[in-house]
């Protein structure tokens, strides 16, 4: 896909997004790469109000949109996209962003004045990286991102950004974990009280490659964010773009308000470096993950077959999969011939083009 059309197919994607979500007052997730960069769209609550001139919050993960992009060093690994990205700059997706809230504001009902660029540098309100490698922590990238945007990271990757001495507010992600199953611990400031970020880690894995970053939301409260209400629960998006183990989702289930997930960002493709590591787990491991958690959407990520050089790259080993050959897979492992609906929990398997986008209903 071209970037003209990558770039076309984004501005019409946020437009008719944004429509069908506040109709529908539901989530949104677009693809900015073939890759792992995603902006996340949450409506305000019903009952509190976005600021004026704002109709979502608007979350960047792990933005990578233009430019090489190295680890260690370029003569070890150096790679860039494959296919165009749909916006090519901070300041473009911040000009798509406002488009689109613009035009449907002055279609809302809402008596909402318009002076958001008087009372906001941009758009974006909030920048979420998963890891310190720098596809996930593209430094040119982040730099164009105005230093008032909030950013949450894990911790090498904070340590990292805090290096760089732009951003103001850098927060490290903390575990979700069985000492405190409560969702409410994660709504951290400067995050609004309605939102959660936190991480699901392997605690075998030292580097935590096999991690996720675990949004929770809440879209039904009321002025009591908090309150005493039995009903109560939040909706998930676990992102996690070189998989995570199904074991390490389970504690969702446990959670205290209780935790449903929404969708579960995930790779469909198996990436090795030579005979011993995995680095992407492939759709083999996210059927199980999807199962452990029940996710409504299985939705791919990190499976882009980008361009490179350097001497890791002969090291790296690529294979393309889809859901059919992980059921596959499955019914030999059983040995039986069993059906596609005795093995997957009921869920949408999406694989997002660059400049897509979908309703999370």
């Amino acid at each position: 896909m071209a970037y003209d059309e990558a770039s076309h197919q984004l501005q019409r994607e946020l437009h008719n997004s944004v429509k069908r979500a506040m109709k529908a007052h539901r989530p949104v997730l677009t693809h900015l790469n073939a890759d792992t960069s995603w902006l996340l769209q949450l409506p305000y609550p019903h009952g509190l109000g976005p600021p004026s001139g704002r109709l979502f919050y608007n979350i960047l993960i792990d933005p990578w949109l233009s430019g090489l992009q190295s680890d260690f060093a370029s003569w070890f690994s150096t790679q860039w996209h494959a296919i165009p990205s749909s916006v090519q700059s901070i300041a473009e997706l911040d000009e798509r962003l406002d488009c689109a809230e613009k035009t449907d504001l002055m279609k809302s009902s809402r008596d909402v004045k318009d002076d958001s660029n008087k009372t906001r540098p941009s758009f974006i309100d909030l920048v979420v990286i998963s890891h310190e490698f720098t596809d996930h922590m593209h430094q040119p990238t982040l730099l164009e991102i105005d230093p008032a945007i909030p950013v949450f990271a894990t911790q090498k990757a904070a340590n990292s950004i805090r290096s760089w001495n732009h951003f103001t507010s850098i927060s490290v992600i903390e575990h979700f974990s069985e000492k405190d199953l409560d969702w409410h611990r994660t709504c951290v400031r400067p995050l609004p009280e309605w939102i959660g970020i936190s991480r699901l880690v392997t605690n075998w894995d030292a580097m935590y490659l096999h991690s996720a970053i675990l949004f929770t939301f809440n879209l039904d409260v009321d002025h009591n964010i908090h309150g005493m209400d039995d009903d109560e629960f939040a909706e998930a998006i676990i992102y996690t773009p070189h998989g995570i183990l199904a074991d390490d989702l389970r504690l969702l289930s446990r959670a205290a308000p209780s935790i449903r997930t929404l969708a579960l960002l995930h790779d469909y493709n198996e990436v090795d470096l030579g005979i011993l590591t995995r680095l992407n787990l492939g759709i083999h491991n996210g059927l199980k993950a999807q199962r452990a958690c029940k996710a409504k959407y299985y939705i791919g990520t990190h499976d882009e077959a980008k361009e490179g050089k350097g001497i890791l790259l002969p090291f790296l080993r690529r294979k393309e999969l889809t859901v059919e050959d992980a059921l596959e897979k499955e019914q030999g492992e059983n040995g039986n011939a069993a059906t596609h609906s005795e093995h997957a929990v009921d869920a949408k398997f999406l694989a997002l083009a660059s400049g897509e986008s979908v309703l999370l209903e």
